[in-house]
């Protein structure tokens, strides 16, 4: 039987996360994510490379767009299979497609008004990469699935999705085939997060896997070093507010936003902090905020108990929820310090651009990221240290105090990698390292190779591989 595995995206990138499997007759795409390296966006623009219609099904590790947002495009080209996820992550999905289609559409809107006036043509045409439309026509193809009941996928395949402990719903995935003459599994991380973290249960380990797919988003090293995030967090509010200023946080709308909430609400009830105005400056983290509420059956015990207590950080008094433009422009009328949560989380669109615009080149004001900043985005521009920065078509100083908290990160290190993969009973035949820089994935191949002896490779863009016994 013809069993082999195609890399067609976060191979030796971060994002894009598309990965082709074949198991005889059976043709799956687990995850179905954009590119969000500009030199890598137009991979998104062509075809896909293989037919759309002639996949079955998609499985979805879970709902960030460089995992989902593809989605659109693989419809209108063709695709009529299915799309399985976990409930609360076929509701995230829904949120982002919906408001990634809206950008796109502002977007080619934009360049045909720019470029028209300029005579100029835009490097990747006038139109949309999909529309609202397209996005609302995915709809119809998802199918709910359970964590840890097999999904059937026919022909002997079947799928497991395990909690991955990364956002709300996501999963690592295992792929089965059985079918009485030959058996093969395939393991997929998706994002694996970190135990001990705020809100969300731990990842939960699978017992078996020949071939193993994994995210190295950290893979050249290791959040060994404990952090005190609340003091960090209180030293950098306490900073801002002796200095007068604003303190601005990107923060990604789904998951990440909602765990400084976390935060912030406990410092404050503690008085560690001034009880501040906090602005969640996000209609998609108001969604998705609402999709946290529906699915409290993810929270870990900690957080469970803060709800049953009438603590929910998602409800304290000092919050205020923007959600129309009007409300967000009214932040800037407001006197003396307050905290501004606005995506995206690596400056790259949003309302978060609009506040940096404001208080980028102000001294006394401060830019906190908590989250991970890929190459080429306008979060990475600032936390490097780039004296200007360009942001929507005009150029700034960068004077504002610029921090980063690094133990916010919602992504395992090389060691909780090797960890998860330890649990199964068996080493892996061959282990992928994907979704990562191409340095910190070679990092972590070379790690496993000579701390664990074990055959690691970093797949290239559209290379194949045999899953041979």
């Amino acid at each position: 039987m013809d069993k082999r595995i195609t890399f067609l995206g976060a191979a030796r990138n971060v994002t894009g996360s598309r990965f082709f499997l074949q198991l005889g007759k059976i043709r799956l795409l687990v995850d179905c994510g954009l590119h969000q390296e500009r030199e890598h966006q137009d991979r998104d623009f062509k075809p896909f490379p293989v037919p759309p219609e002639r996949i079955q099904a998609v499985l979805i590790t879970h709902a960030h767009l460089d995992h989902c947002g593809y989605l659109p495009k693989l419809v209108r080209e063709g695709f009529r299979g299915t799309v399985y996820c976990t409930p609360a992550t076929a509701e995230v999905v829904r949120i982002l497609l919906l408001d990634s289609a809206y950008l796109q559409e502002e977007d080619a809107k934009f360049k045909r008004k720019r470029h028209g006036r300029q005579h100029k043509e835009a490097k990747y045409g006038y139109e949309p990469l999909y529309t609202i439309k397209d996005a609302e026509a995915c709809a119809p193809y998802f199918k709910k699935v359970k964590l840890l009941e097999p999904v059937n996928l026919g022909r002997g395949v079947s799928a497991i999705f395990h909690e991955s402990g990364h956002i709300l719903g996501s999963s690592s995935i295992r792929v089965d085939l059985d079918d009485g003459s030959e058996r093969c599994s395939v393991l997929f991380s998706g994002d694996l997060g970190r135990y001990d973290k705020p809100i969300l249960n731990d990842p939960s380990p699978f017992d078996h896997a020949d071939f193993a797919v994994v995210e190295s988003t950290y893979g050249d090293s290791d959040h060994s070093e404990e952090r005190d995030i609340p003091a960090e967090l209180a030293e950098v509010v306490n900073d801002t507010v002796a200095r007068g200023g604003n303190l601005l946080i990107p923060a990604f709308a789904v998951e990440r936003a909602h765990e400084v909430l976390y935060h912030l609400s406990n410092l404050i009830r503690d008085k560690r902090i001034p009880p501040l105005l906090t602005f969640l400056d996000s209609p998609m983290a108001l969604d998705v905020t609402e999709v946290f509420e529906r699915h409290t059956e993810l929270f870990d015990e900690d957080m469970r108990d803060l709800v049953a207590a009438g603590n929910s950080p998602f409800e304290f008094p000092q919050l205020v929820r923007c959600r129309t433009a009007q409300q967000s422009q009214a932040i800037n009328t407001i006197k003396g310090t307050v905290i501004i949560l606005a995506g995206s989380g690596m400056c790259v669109g949003g309302r978060i651009k609009h506040h940096l615009a404001q208080h980028i080149f102000k001294p006394e004001s401060t830019v906190l990221f908590v989250g991970y900043q890929a190459d080429g985005t306008l979060g990475r521009q600032i936390l490097d240290g780039k004296p200007k920065v360009r942001i929507l078509g005009s150029e700034y100083d960068v004077r504002a105090k610029i921090v980063r908290i690094h133990g916010f990160s919602a992504h395992a290190d090389r060691g909780g990698i090797v960890d998860w993969l330890k649990v199964l009973r068996r080493t892996p035949r061959k282990i992928f390292i994907t979704h990562g820089e191409q340095a910190a994935a070679e990092a972590l191949r070379d790690y496993m190779r000579e701390r664990e002896g074990w055959q690691a490779v970093v797949p290239a863009y559209r290379e194949e591989h045999l899953l041979q016994d």
